[in-house]
């Protein structure tokens, strides 16, 4: 499905992707985060779609006062609908612990809706910091991730998942690569050789 679509722009890169692309921006220091997501919600928002940012490691209100230094003052778009700003744990956990079909089915419900409110398309990126933080479930987070490259065929959502490789041990970080398709390296994406095809991971899992 997502093939046949018209590749979007993902602002930090000139290569244009298709909607449904399920990219990890696995990073180091807080310049290159900043930079690339910056852009990354710049364009998507340039361009008329919906863009949802999950905060954890800053506050919403921070991640606000941080696109505004950059002259990204997203007030009329956050009034409007098209900007949505909130904490990630807000999002990934609203019971209190961490349900990887319940986070699967807000995120088609989401694209649905910003079908229905006349958007072109849904990016969102979230700080995944929040699965640090002992929420339980936290430990399915890779089975979340895996779900999201079969909920992507049907509902084609963009999404970059940050990860900080100074908190995520490296035993972690492979098992990202192994379910991001893409994978943002130094401003580029570049298709990820470690993926695995979700039903392949998710079976893997299941035995272990």
């Amino acid at each position: 499905m997502c093939g046949e679509q018209l590749k979007v722009n993902l602002g930090f890169t000139s290569e244009g992707f298709p909607a449904g692309t399920h990219m990890c921006l696995i990073y180091s220091s807080e310049e290159e985060r900043r930079e690339v997501v910056s852009q990354f919600l710049d364009s998507g928002l340039t361009g008329g779609e919906q863009v949802g940012y999950f905060a954890d490691e800053m506050t919403p209100d921070e991640v606000r006062e941080w696109l505004a230094s950059i002259d990204l003052d997203l007030e009329d778009q956050e009034k409007r609908g098209q900007f949505i700003c909130t904490k990630a744990l807000d999002i990934y956990c609203p019971k209190g612990e961490f349900e990887p079909d319940d986070m699967i089915h807000t995120l088609k419900t989401s694209y649905s809706s910003s079908q229905d409110d006349g958007y072109p398309g849904l990016r969102v990126s979230g700080e995944m910091s929040w699965a640090l933080r002992g929420v339980p479930g936290s430990d399915r987070l890779m089975e979340y991730e895996a779900k999201v490259n079969i909920a992507f065929r049907t509902h084609p959502v963009i999404a970059i998942c940050q990860y900080d490789a100074r908190k995520f041990d490296g035993s972690m970080i492979l098992d990202v690569l192994r379910v991001h398709p893409m994978m943002v390296v130094r401003g580029r994406v570049v298709r990820n050789p470690y993926y695995i095809q979700p039903e392949e991971f998710l079976a893997s899992i299941a035995k272990a």
